[in-house]
């Protein structure tokens, strides 16, 4: 176990990194966007580069941002009983929900998403509009963020199953949206 919990230390350390990359691409998405209405309106230029890396930057915030608001136990829930019972049973909830549906989803979704990737790479494949950008970056992030998120699912499996045997204090608190 100490050996799986260090593995599972290293996978936050690294979701964290995206994670907070994820965060400065809201930003420079703000910029961009800002600066693009700008010009649009003051100078009537417009960039199809410009509007289409905001599209490339929101799917880098949301697929590489998604380990890290799982890490932080941030994920929307469906709550039917998980505010309502105790710690150790929502152990046993995040644990199935992460062996059975998380971790495998992420796999198949990442296995799909590759050829669309590699065909793009091979194809130097470009945006069909007038000065936009090469596609296959934003078709990596496809399957780095879902690798990323069953990478981290399975760091959240570890210290779930280190709870539950009394090897980790794992934090379950969960607070039901205010909507």
């Amino acid at each position: 176990m100490p050996s799986l919990l260090k593995l599972s230390a290293a996978i936050d350390a690294f979701s964290r990194l995206f994670g907070k990359a994820a965060e400065y691409m809201v930003l420079f998405c703000c910029l961009i966007s800002a600066g693009n209405a700008i010009s649009r309106y003051l100078f009537s230029y417009s960039s199809n580069a410009l509007l289409e890396i905001q599209w490339y930057l929101f799917a880098f915030v949301v697929l590489m941002g998604a380990s890290y608001t799982l890490q932080r136990n941030e994920h929307v829930r469906v709550d039917l009983i998980y505010g309502n019972v105790s710690d150790r049973i929502r152990m046993w909830i995040d644990a199935l929900g992460l062996a059975l549906f998380l971790i495998p989803a992420c796999i198949y979704l990442a296995w799909i998403c590759w050829p669309f990737f590699e065909l793009s790479w091979h194809q130097g494949e470009m945006s069909q509009n007038a000065g936009g950008l090469i596609r296959w970056p934003v078709k990596l992030v496809l399957v780095a963020g879902f690798v990323l998120l069953a990478l981290q699912g399975l760091s959240e499996l570890i210290k779930r199953v280190a709870g539950l045997t009394g090897r980790l204090a794992v934090d379950t608190s969960y607070e039901k949206p205010l909507q």
